[in-house]
């Protein structure tokens, strides 16, 4: 099962986008570790150096749903504020939810080229450092998506063609500003209190309860 994760500050300062990095590069962490492929397929950057706005991950593997599901929600990040010294706030909230994924986009042969590279990137023990990582780029829109998740160029191949086919839809449905008003719905729908998860600190260490 294959399924789209978004993370969304929700408009909110800085800080928030700063958990934004931080929770989708554990999400990818906690998904290698986890048996399943995840890479972050689009992203809003955010107002300063390692801070997003939003980031959209694609979560494909056995149990997917399950792990998908364990995120869903609002995540609080508890840290003194590194942007703004001597802010009293310390609680910061994002929000994560599942998107559907669109009718991927069919595209001619000769529109794509493959790049291959060596497969670095956040970790687990399915990430090897052999050059079987995959770039596949659509050459009249210039999108394009990464695979790393396999230790077989092959089936890297064939995975970054599967995540350009996604992000080639979602691209048709922003040009219609469909997807657009799917996004800011998100950052409208973003709820504080209750979250699912709670970390802490610049290391991003979880807070079980």
């Amino acid at each position: 099962m294959e399924l789209l994760l978004q993370i969304t500050s929700g408009r909110g300062p800085v800080e928030c986008c700063r958990a934004v990095a931080l929770a989708a590069a554990e999400i990818c962490a906690e998904a290698a570790n986890s048996g399943l492929s995840a890479a972050m397929i689009e992203e809003e950057v955010g107002p300063a150096p390692g801070t997003l706005q939003s980031a959209l991950l694609h979560i494909d593997g056995d149990g997917a749903q399950q792990f998908v599901a364990s995120w869903e929600g609002s995540v609080l990040w508890v840290c003194p504020s590194a942007f703004r010294p001597g802010h009293r706030r310390k609680n910061w909230f994002v929000g994560v939810q599942s998107l559907p994924i669109r009718k991927p986009e069919q595209f001619l042969t000769q529109d794509l080229r493959y790049e291959t590279c060596k497969a670095g990137g956040p970790g687990g023990q399915h990430v090897n450092t052999t050059e079987s990582a995959v770039k596949a780029i659509h050459l009249p829109s210039g999108l394009s998506a990464i695979a790393r998740d396999e230790r077989s160029q092959t089936a890297n191949r064939k995975r970054a063609t599967a995540r350009l086919a996604i992000l080639m839809a979602r691209h048709e449905e922003h040009k219609q500003a469909v997807g657009q008003k799917q996004r800011w719905d998100a950052h409208n729908e973003l709820e504080r209190g209750c979250p699912v998860r709670t970390y802490q600190g610049e290391e991003f260490r979880r807070v079980r309860r």
